[in-house]
């Protein structure tokens, strides 16, 4: 049944019972009066004796509100899920995205190496050519000088080819007239021949790999296009039906909230319910704003007292003031490096609708990045990062560690502060901040690199 036939079917049920939907208002009111909730007023006047009829009209209504609440309920529990699903599935194209893109930058590097290479191996092919043309040159004088004394043994180079029986015999005798310095020369040619033909097949060589390489990098570069174009379309499907999602969960709200005004006795349940949740929001923020402020003061006094017997290791509060250091630095997708913030990269999509490409900031994974750089330098995606250090169970996770969501596939990562706080760059439109661990679709393993 939908939120409009739920309204339309409480209208009907308001209409059927006014006069006691009236009555139990007023006597709701006069035990908030009593119980001191609100701001004392005159006690309202005594309600009319309802008929029989009246009251079993009213508990009549009572539960088919009840049962409106519980089903309405339902609905919005189940809305709220999909519209989680939907951010952690974007979330993972996104990150896929930028797996490619850096798998594409890597594959660039390599072929940059291997044209290096190849320039390598064409200078000394060069090099074993020019001793080629030098050992030529000795062995040109030496025919020069045997025509000039009215030898027969023609070009060199025939006689070191030939296979005939006359060749043979003028061969021995171009042995036998042959100084020793004249052999160095022909075996200086046979030696440069033969540096010049491995030079070029090592450039040869060296080339093909290079275009392997560029080859590679291409086809890294065109899937991080691809996987660029995929979160993006991706992005604004799920999107526009988050909207949905959020539009039906808000009917089913007013809903809920319409059913349960009209059901009688429930009225004051709403007002306290809402109050809690008002100071229950109050709560989390102090919580958060003290657990940020103890880490900071947890950081400097573990800086400063070194010599003193520590739950964590200094290097693991090294870490966390790192992290820490950033709260309130804008979230910019791609951002983030080593040594600090950087300017965010574009999408083509919903983190350029943010202007994320113009902001200095981190992503999750650059944070991680900037907060380890001590220790370790993790790569910018968080599902490498989630192959790096130690696994543990999430039940044993301590100070320190890296967090992990997505079952499906990795799309967040957020450093653990303890007593169930972590600090993360969420998405784009926020700033780094403190907040208490969510456990929806979290990695059932926490990863330890220090300590």
């Amino acid at each position: 049944m939908s939120a409009e036939q739920w309204g339309r079917r409480a209208r009907r049920g308001s209409r059927r019972s006014a006069a006691t939907v009236g009555w139990v208002a007023a006597v709701a009111a006069g035990l908030v009066f009593v119980l001191g909730a609100g701001t004392a007023v005159a006690v309202p006047p005594p309600p009319p004796k309802p008929s029989d009829s009246e009251i079993d009209a009213s508990r009549e209504a009572v539960q088919d509100r009840a049962s409106q609440v519980g089903e309405l309920t339902n609905q919005l529990a189940e809305a709220e899920g999909r519209l989680s699903d939907l951010q952690n599935q974007v979330g993972l194209k996104l990150e896929l995205a930028n797996k490619a893109r850096v798998d594409a930058e890597n594959a660039a590097t390599a072929a940059e190496r291997a044209q290096d290479r190849a320039a390598q191996a064409n200078s000394q092919a060069a090099l074993a050519a020019k001793a080629v043309d030098a050992a030529h040159k000795k062995a040109d004088e030496f025919i020069a000088g045997s025509y000039q004394q009215g030898s027969r043994m023609g070009s060199l180079s025939a006689f070191m080819t030939s296979n005939n029986a006359q060749d043979v015999m003028l061969r021995s005798q171009l042995l036998d007239a042959l100084s020793e310095t004249k052999l160095d020369a022909i075996a200086e040619l046979r030696s440069a021949q033969v540096k010049k033909s491995n030079a070029d097949a090592a450039a040869r060589e060296a080339l093909q790999v290079a275009e392997a390489k560029r080859r590679e990098a291409e086809q890294a570069q065109q899937a991080a296009r691809t996987a660029y174009a995929t979160a993006v379309d991706a992005r604004a499907s799920q999107a526009a039906q988050a909207r949905e999602l959020t539009e039906d969960r808000d009917a089913v709200q007013r809903a809920l909230y319409e059913a349960q005004q009209r059901v009688a006795g429930l009225e004051g349940q709403r007002e306290r319910y809402q109050d809690w949740l008002a100071a229950k929001h109050k709560e989390e923020a102090q919580e958060a704003q003290q657990a940020a402020a103890a880490a900071q003061q947890q950081a400097a006094a573990a800086q400063q007292s070194s010599g003193s017997a520590a739950a964590t290791s200094p290097t693991v509060e090294t870490i966390i003031s790192r992290a820490m250091s950033q709260l309130g630095m804008p979230y910019a997708w791609g951002g983030g490096y080593y040594t600090g913030p950087t300017s965010g990269v574009h999408d083509w999509g919903v983190a350029d609708s943010y202007g994320d490409y113009n902001k200095i900031g981190f992503d999750c994974s650059g944070l991680m990045m900037y907060a380890f750089a001590p220790v370790v330098q993790l790569p910018h995606y968080s599902g490498y990062q989630y192959e790096y250090g130690r696994k543990v169970p999430l039940s044993q996770a301590q100070r320190g560690d890296m967090l992990f969501w997505g079952t499906s596939g990795i799309h967040h990562v957020a450093l653990y502060l303890g007593n169930g706080q972590m600090i993360e760059a969420m998405q784009s439109g926020t700033v780094i901040h403190v907040t208490p661990v969510r456990y929806y679709d979290i990695m059932p393993y926490a990863v330890r690199i220090v300590g």
